[in-house]
């Protein structure tokens, strides 16, 4: 979702060198405009002041910006620390005096759409950002990681069962089963190894239908190999994830499906993309006032938003996409 941040700081310019932990750089190396990818050396979540400290030592008089993404106080310490002059960012948790540059953080009840929230650390307004993300991998590359995975481009979907953030946001595994049986190709899972037990049952699943050959990568690929796998998949069908919108920047047909999250906020930027939200089906009933409730268990224990989508309504979404 930043990627249209760094184009445009590319097209009046400036150099980039990203920093991303190492479970996300890969994507950013996807990016043409991104000169150079610092992996920093931090746990996921984790606070690592002695690392963050060596780090910024070790950047210090290289760079003359520092544009920072995330709103947590700790991402905002290392430019700090590294003693770069401009230090941008939005205000976030109280990053008074860390930061020189500072946006004020949305107000109101709705998030706004996040490609604009990044895009406007450039000075843009963020009601003028319209721009979709894009990835570009060199096709020797693409063509290595899909032989090395025995697939071949366009011979198969992409399923992205997991979702980051809780039960809340995930569309059940038997519903992602029963869309494979509707399929004429084979499907291919995809995801991190958190989202292996989901995979594994999804694929239990459709063996036990005997349907159509169902291919299980979670865990088994690295992020770069996933890009490759969906950027020459036939369509992709996910829920509300860094994944989806992977698939969005490749332009590839695909189908999201948002339960407690919405689709006003982080979409897929894809003319070739359908999104599928009760809360925004006037033909839904009774309607589902508790979305988006941005929650990672459902808090009536019932996930209508979610359990209602039926495998039938996403076949025919995508088979439009792919039309």
């Amino acid at each position: 979702m930043t990627e249209p941040l760094l184009r445009r700081l590319h097209a009046r310019g400036e150099q980039l060198v990203v920093g991303a932990l190492p479970w996300v750089a890969p994507v950013y190396r996807a990016m043409p405009q991104v000169d150079a990818v610092i992996e920093f050396p931090f746990a996921h979540g984790g606070l690592q002041w002695r690392a963050r400290r060596a780090m910024a030592r070790a950047l210090r008089g290289r760079f003359d910006v520092a544009y920072v993404a995330p709103n947590s106080l700790k991402s905002a310490l290392l430019p700090w620390w590294a003693g770069i002059p401009q230090r941008v960012g939005y205000v976030g948790e109280s990053r008074y005096g860390v930061l020189n540059r500072r946006l004020p953080n949305p107000t109101g009840g709705e998030r706004p759409p996040m490609v604009a929230f990044y895009s406007a650390l450039a000075g843009a307004p963020v009601q003028a950002v319209s721009e979709t993300p894009q990835l570009r991998i060199e096709p020797a590359r693409q063509a290595a990681d899909l032989a090395a995975l025995q697939l071949l481009p366009g011979s198969y979907f992409t399923f992205a069962p997991g979702a980051e953030f809780g039960a809340a946001k995930r569309w059940p595994a038997a519903h992602f089963a029963a869309l494979a049986a509707q399929l004429s190709l084979p499907v291919v899972l995809l995801g991190s190894g958190k989202d292996a037990a989901v995979c594994a049952e999804i694929a239990s699943r459709v063996v036990a239908a005997g349907g159509i050959p169902c291919i299980d990568l979670s865990g088994r690929t690295r992020l770069d190999q996933a890009l490759s796998v969906i950027a020459n998949a036939r369509g992709m069908v996910s829920n509300d994830s860094g994944l989806m919108h992977v698939a969005a920047a490749f332009g590839l047909p695909q189908v999201a499906v948002f339960g407690s999250s919405s689709p006003l906020h982080t979409p897929p930027l894809n003319s070739r993309a359908s999104v599928l939200w009760l809360r925004d089906d006037p033909a839904y009933q009774p309607p589902l006032d508790c979305a988006p409730c941005f929650a990672r268990e459902c808090q009536f224990g019932h996930t209508r938003c979610l359990q209602d989508i039926a495998p039938e309504r996403v076949a025919a979404e995508l088979a439009s996409r792919l039309r």
